[in-house]
């Protein structure tokens, strides 16, 4: 139907997340007939991207330099470090704006089906920060995931291991949520993280 160079953008425009054929297809059409300018600087942006950025040697973000922004800066706190599974989770909790500490990207979780082992998640790199950093906290905020929750399971063990006291952020009912649309693996995890509630003195 298309020519052979509109089908290989239409084809690789469908590796993006929650992008189908149709959606692929519009986006191609839109740039190639409406905003050709727009194309050009995508183009050139993300082969920039592709070709200069990579990961952190401390954290394992995706940075263009070899040592990013957030562990380059030394006002950040020194003494906690939190773990999360990619590089969209660090800017989500910058974006919450109370967590001051360091992170460490893991860029997935284990998966043995999927033959994502330790040793593709950094753990190497992990454990010499554990030993080697004054961390008085390590902060496992994986995703609530039955993958999630095993990954978050064998960090907690590792850190255990050198002394570093370990806790796991909590998951439970959102703020605004109504419990009668809060399914029950939700609702199950909201009780048993549950913590005591005082009310204030009259």
């Amino acid at each position: 139907m298309f020519s052979p160079l509109i089908e290989e953008l239409i084809r690789a425009l469908r590796c993006l997340p929650s992008v189908g054929p149709k959606s692929a297809q519009r986006m191609a059409m839109y740039l190639l007939e409406k905003d050709r300018d727009a194309a050009e600087l995508l183009a050139r942006s993300l082969a920039q991207a592709v070709e200069k950025v990579g990961r952190c040697q401390q954290c394992r973000t995706l940075t263009e330099e070899a040592v990013c922004t957030l562990c380059n800066n030394s006002r950040r706190e020194q003494t906690s470090l939190c773990v999360v599974e990619t590089p969209a989770d660090v800017l989500a909790i910058e974006q919450a704006g109370n967590y001051h500490g360091r992170y460490f990207v893991l860029h997935g979780h284990l998966s043995p089906i999927d033959g994502i082992g330790p040793a593709d998640l950094g753990m190497d790199l992990l454990e010499r920060r554990l030993a080697s950093e004054p961390l008085q906290e390590l902060i496992v905020a994986t995703n609530p995931t039955v993958e999630g929750e095993a990954t978050a399971q064998y960090i907690a063990e590792r850190a255990k291991a050198q002394g570093v006291t370990v806790s796991r952020i909590a998951h439970g009912v959102p703020i605004g949520g109504e419990l009668e649309y809060i399914d029950g693996g939700t609702l199950a995890h909201a009780f048993n993280s549950r913590t005591a509630f005082f009310p204030p003195a009259e």
